[in-house]
């Protein structure tokens, strides 16, 4: 049996094999999809939770076409905050969540923004950030890097998650949560902020195109030599064939 130090030195050397497979099909240098100042994206990914993109960049929107600004956020009534983030799931508790989170803010700071993160380090910047409520590692890790910040941080969905678990990289009973800061610590310390946004984004996109959370397409998979999970999934399917 192997130590658990061999084993960790084998998922870090997959993940970045997977890294550099994956990187292959879905591209390097991907163009960042947001340009958002640090508030903005933070209320974007407040917004995202469990809730699908289109539904919640409608629900950004809705904000931005409502209110002038995130102080007019801050300040209106609950329900009408509600009743403009209605695509997303659960806006009855979304909306007095970001109300409390622009408050706390305020309070904080003096004046509603986050620009100031960048004049500190990641690992600060993203302290700060999580003690605000309801923001965890996946949220403070988006507002780092898809922000205007372009920090070296990385978000970790449940596409990146599912993938990352079928290869064996991580285990599932970890959680989306803690799986953020242990993906990234196994990457390389020399990845850059653009590297590790590549990272999340190959990752991501191969759970959206490919490893499907039902019925994933195995067969078309470059990661299969890799994947146990892939493995056992397609030898069942034959397996089904022969039967038949």
């Amino acid at each position: 049996m192997k130590n658990p130090e061999f084993l960790a030195a084998d998922k870090v050397a997959l993940l970045l094999e997977v890294h550099h497979r994956l990187s292959d099909v879905y591209g390097r240098q991907i163009n960042y999809f947001h340009d958002l100042d640090p508030l903005s994206e933070l209320i974007s990914a407040l917004l995202s939770h469990r809730t699908r993109n289109i539904a919640s960049g409608q629900a950004f929107k809705n904000l931005k076409l409502l209110f002038n600004s995130w102080e007019e956020v801050r300040d209106a009534p609950t329900a009408i905050v509600e009743q403009a983030i209605a695509p997303c799931t659960w806006p009855e508790q979304k909306a007095p969540r970001i109300q409390q989170v622009l408050r706390q803010i305020t309070e904080r700071c003096g004046t509603l923004s986050l620009d100031f993160l960048a004049e500190m380090n990641v690992a600060d910047a993203r302290h700060w950030l999580e003690e605000l409520p309801g923001v965890g590692p996946k949220t403070s890790a988006a507002v780092i890097s898809f922000s205007s910040l372009r920090g070296k941080a990385l978000p970790v969905d449940s596409h990146h998650f599912r993938v990352a678990h079928r290869l064996g990289i991580i285990e599932e009973k970890i959680g989306e949560g803690k799986a953020n800061r242990v993906l990234e610590n196994m990457l390389p310390p020399d990845f850059t902020a653009q590297e590790m946004y590549d990272h999340h984004q190959v990752m991501m996109r191969h759970g959206q195109k490919i490893c499907f959370y039902h019925k994933p397409a195995c067969e078309q998979c470059v990661l299969l030599d890799l994947c146990p999970t892939g493995q056992s999934i397609t030898a069942q399917r034959e397996s089904s064939k022969i039967g038949k």
